[in-house]
C-alpha cells in the first residue's frame, strides 16, 4: 500500500503492521510480510490528513478495522515504529531489563527525591520540569531508574514512543548518519519521539559536534512539548567539556542527584534481592554485607549472588564464614589499614550515633558505652597507644582507655548477644 508522507507512513506502520499483515495472510497464505510505501505525489486533501489519526484503516475485502490495542509499546505484542530507513525503534534504542522497575527499587533517604521525580515523569504525559536529570556515583540507581521509567511509560500508554540508549550509541548514529550523508532521517527518529531517555551524557563531553546535534535535538523536542530524561555521573555544571549552552539547557529542569548508599538502604537493598531470589539470607549475612560492602549497589547485589549460588550448588548453608570464603577475593580488595577514624564511624553507625558523640563530653549510658567499644576496638585493631587512643576520643587521659577495655571484656565474656555485635564489628573492620 501507499501513503503520501512519511509521517503517514509510519503511522500506518506503528498501529497496523501486525493486523495487516495477519488479514492479507488470510487472504493470500504466501504473504509473509507487509511494506507501506511513501508516494510523495500523492497528496490528500488537508481534511483527510488530519483525520487520518481517527480513520481505520481497510481490510484487503474493504472493511474497516477497529483500532489496535497498544499497538506502540514495546510490549510482546506490539508493532515496533520505524524510523525513516525502516528501523524498528526497538533497533534503535537499547534492551530494557526487566528486573530494573519501580517495585523492585528501594527506596531510602539517599535516592528518594530522584525516585519520586522518576515516577512523576513516567506517570504524567506532560510535567513541569524538563529535562530530568538524574546524577550519581557509579551503581547508585541512575540506569534503574531510567529502566523504570521506560517501562512504566510503555506499561501506562503505548502509544507514547520512547527511545532508550546511551549517549555512546547516539554519537555512534550520529556518526553513522553523516558517513552516509543521512542526517535527515537521523534528525526525524530522535526528533520525533515523545520520550527521549539517554545514559552516560558526559560521554558526549568534548564532542563538539555531536554535542552540536544534540542541542538542537533537546531544543526541539522541548519546543514541542516532548519528555528528556538524562543521567550522568555529575551535575550539568560540572560536566568539563561541555558547552556552556548545553549545561545551561541541562540545568533548565530538574536536577536530582542520587547520593551514597546508607546502612539502612543497603540492608533493604541486600533484603529485596534475596526475596527476590527466594532464599533465606540469616541476618548476620545480609548486616556483614551491608557494613562491609558500601561504595557499589551493583558490587553489593553481585556479592549477594555469589553467596547465594555458591550454596545452592555446594549445598552448604548460607553463614558468616561461608560468606567471608566466597567473597574472599572481593573483600581483600576493599582492605585497607583499619583506622582509629574507620573504628569511630563504624560504631557510630552500628549503634546509631553521631561520630562526635566519640569525642563529646556525653556520659548518657547510650554513647558511652559505644564509645567504650570503639576504643576497646582501636586497643585491638591498630597499633595506637592507649595515650594517643584517648587523645583521638577528645583527648581522653589513656586510663579512661583503659577502664573502657576492660568494661568491654567483662561484657564480653558474661553477654552472648553484646559478644556477638562485638564479633560482627571486628570481622567487619577485619574483612
Amino acid at each position: 500500500m501507499t501513503v503520501p508522507t512519511r509521517f503517514m507512513r509510519d503511522w500506518v506502520v506503528a498501529h497496523y503492521s501486525d493486523r495487516l499483515r495477519a488479514l492479507w495472510g488470510g487472504e493470500n497464505p504466501s504473504v509473509q510480510g507487509i511494506d507501506v510505501i511513501v508516494h510523495a505525489d500523492r497528496v490528500p486533501s488537508n481534511d483527510a490528513e488530519a483525520g487520518m489519526s481517527a480513520a481505520a484503516p481497510l481490510t484487503p475485502s474493504g472493511h474497516h478495522l477497529p483500532h489496535a490495542d497498544g499497538a506502540m509499546g514495546r510490549t510482546a505484542h506490539a508493532a515496533a515504529p520505524v524510523n525513516g530507513n525502516g528501523e524498528a525503534l526497538d533497533e534503535i534504542s537499547a534492551p530494557l531489563d526487566q528486573r530494573f522497575s519501580f517495585e523492585h527499587f528501594v527506596v531510602g533517604k539517599p535516592n528518594e527525591f530522584a525516585y519520586a521525580a522518576a515516577k512523576r515523569v513516567a506517570a504524567a504525559s506532560r510535567v513541569p520540569f524538563n529535562p530530568l536529570f538524574l546524577y550519581g556515583g557509579v551503581g547508585l540507581g541512575k540506569t534503574h531508574l531510567m529502566h523504570a521509567i521506560a517501562w512504566d511509560i510503555r506499561t501506562r500508554d503505548p502509544q507514547r514512543t520512547v527511545i532508550y540508549l546511551s549517549a555512546e550509541k547516539f554519537m555512534y548514529r550520529f556518526i553513522r548518519a553523516l558517513r552516509e550523508q543521512n542526517t535527515v532521517d537521523f534528525k526525524e527518529q530522535f526528533r520525533s519521539v515523545n520520550v527521549l531517555m539517554i545514559d552516560d551524557v558526559q560521554f558526549i563531553s568534548g564532542k563538539e559536534s555531536t554535542q552540536e546535534e544534540f542541542f538542537h535535538t533537546f531544543n526541539t523536542l522541548v519546543d514541542q512539548g516532548r519528555q528528556i530524561v538524562l543521567s550522568a555521573d555529575k551535575s550539568p555544571s560540572d560536566l568539563e567539556g561541555m558547552q556552556e549552552r548545553l549545561k545551561s539547557r541541562l540545568n533548565c529542569g530538574l536536577v536530582a542527584d542520587i547520593h551514597a548508599t546508607t546502612y539502612e538502604l543497603r540492608l533493604g537493598i541486600l533484603q529485596s534481592k534475596a526475596d527476590q531470589l527466594g532464599v533465606e539470607v540469616p541476618q548476620k549475612v545480609t548486616e556483614f554485607l551491608a557494613n562491609r560492602i558500601t561504595s557499589n549497589v551493583r558490587e553489593l547485589e553481585g556479592a549477594l549472588n555469589r553467596v547465594v549460588a555458591h550454596a545452592q550448588l555446594i549445598g552448604r548453608a548460607i553463614t558468616l564464614e561461608t560468606t567471608q570464603e566466597v567473597l574472599h577475593d572481593l573483600l581483600r580488595a576493599n582492605d585497607r589499614r583499619i583506622t582509629i577514624d574507620d573504628i569511630q564511624k563504624q560504631v557510630a553507625a552500628h549503634f546509631n550515633i553521631r561520630v562526635a558523640d566519640m569525642y563529646s563530653a556525653r556520659r548518657a549510658r547510650a554513647v558511652a558505652r559505644p564509645r567504650q567499644v570503639a576504643m576497646y576496638l582501636s586497643k585491638h585493631l591498630t597499633s595506637r597507644s592507649l595515650p594517643e587512643i584517648g587523645r583521638k576520643f577528645g583527648g581522653r587521659d589513656h586510663t579512661t582507655v583503659m577502664h573502657a577495655v576492660r568494661k568491654v571484656e567483662e561484657l564480653r565474656d558474661t553477654d552472648a548477644a553484646f559478644a556477638e555485635d562485638l564479633e560482627l564489628l571486628k570481622r567487619i573492620l577485619q574483612g
